[in-house]
């Protein structure tokens, strides 16, 4: 495990020149007296790491000095050839290139290792987008991907999907992309806005999926997308924010995103069939509200909850699914609605009279 992690550190250090302790603590998920000892350690194995003070300190690897601990072991280069998708690189246009980089790193690899690596491409195989549905690459999409790269300011034209069933509204923002996100087969890109001045915009700007909160940042459904152009007035790059983290922004954004769409809330009685199928039915943050606010069970073993929700013709296709295990409370409004249907489906479903009934009725 030790030695393992001394490793990760020396390829750390000379990958990034000047990581302090508290970075390679974070980066290890070690205490900073670890990260001492650690380098102790390496420097007792005959690896001059050195630590240094000042503006430009940090650890740091001797001028010239370069690892020879890149050999990769056999589940790490399996590893290395899932970690890509085959849809998502060829949605950026990046095939080709991802294609020659696996062959450059086969040809590197040893004999032995080079067959656990193929073995793991014929055994499993990465497909991102969900079912019942035909993928589609947003036509913009590899051109914002070349912004995100090359950290480039533009100006993007959005159709924001309107309310209630009003026709989408024609949006233009001026944005630093700092990053593309691939969900369920849709493709999103985070960004932050952009003033004239230079600086970074914390306006009410509303054109992405919702993310409303400060900072300026906005995500924005790549299909959605109409136009992409340089940004006026010459302003071409920007200063990427090196404490920004895709990954922990994305999760932040999209639970926030999830829980501000409930906006009203149901009380049900679930049978114990019913509460075990919520999940299967209902959005994930709404379940985990309901079901801290379930009480126990009653003498049917029925339980009752308030149940989050979009909307109200939301929570009614969402809960008709679980059919009679089911008993909405309240709303009066939604509890109506489904007597409504309960009532029309009994009529649909309403026996035939059976002919002997008939010729009865016949002979009278």
């Amino acid at each position: 495990m030790r030695a393992a992690r001394l490793i990760r550190m020396a390829l750390l250090v000379q990958s990034n020149p000047g990581l302090t302790a508290a970075a390679l603590a974070r980066a290890l998920d070690v205490s900073e007296r670890t990260v001492i000892r650690d380098a102790q350690a390496l420097q007792e194995a005959g690896i001059p790491v050195r630590s240094e003070r000042g503006r430009t300190g940090g650890y740091h690897l001797a001028p010239g000095y370069r690892t020879r601990l890149t050999t990769l072991h056999p589940t790490e280069a399996e590893t290395l050839f899932l970690s890509g998708l085959p849809s998502a690189l060829r949605d950026l246009g990046l095939s080709e290139a991802a294609d020659t980089a696996r062959l450059k790193l086969t040809a590197t690899l040893l004999p032995s290792v080079r067959a656990s690596a193929e073995a793991s491409v014929r055994r499993f195989h990465l497909d991102a987008p969900a079912w019942f549905r035909e993928p589609s690459t947003p036509e913009l999409l590899p051109e914002l991907a070349r912004a995100v790269w090359s950290d480039r300011i533009v100006e993007l034209s959005y159709a924001r999907p309107g309310r209630d069933g009003s026709p989408a509204s024609a949006v233009s923002r001026v944005v630093e992309p700092y990053g593309l996100v691939l969900k369920a087969g849709t493709w999103y890109a985070v960004a932050r806005l952009h003033d004239r001045s230079g600086d970074a915009a914390g306006t009410g700007d509303t054109a992405g999926t919702g993310d409303r909160s400060g900072g300026g940042w906005r995500t924005y459904r790549v299909d959605r997308v109409t136009a992409l152009a340089p940004a006026p007035g010459g302003r071409e790059a920007f200063v990427r924010d090196a404490d920004f983290d895709l990954a922990a922004h994305w999760d932040a954004r999209s639970h926030e995103f999830a829980r501000a769409l409930l906006r009203t809330t149901v009380t049900v009685r679930l049978t114990s069939w019913g509460l075990g199928r919520l999940p299967a039915v209902v959005d994930g943050a709404a379940v985990e509200d309901a079901l801290a606010s379930a009480g126990a069970p009653d003498a049917d073993g029925r339980v009752t909850l308030a149940l989050p929700a979009e909307s109200e013709d939301v929570a009614h296709d969402q809960l008709a699914r679980l059919g009679a295990d089911v008993e909405v409370l309240a709303p009066a409004s939604l509890r109506a609605r489904f007597r409504e249907h309960a009532e029309a489906l009994a009529a649909l479903y309403r026996p035939e009279p059976s002919a002997g009934a008939s010729g009865a009725d016949g002979q009278r």
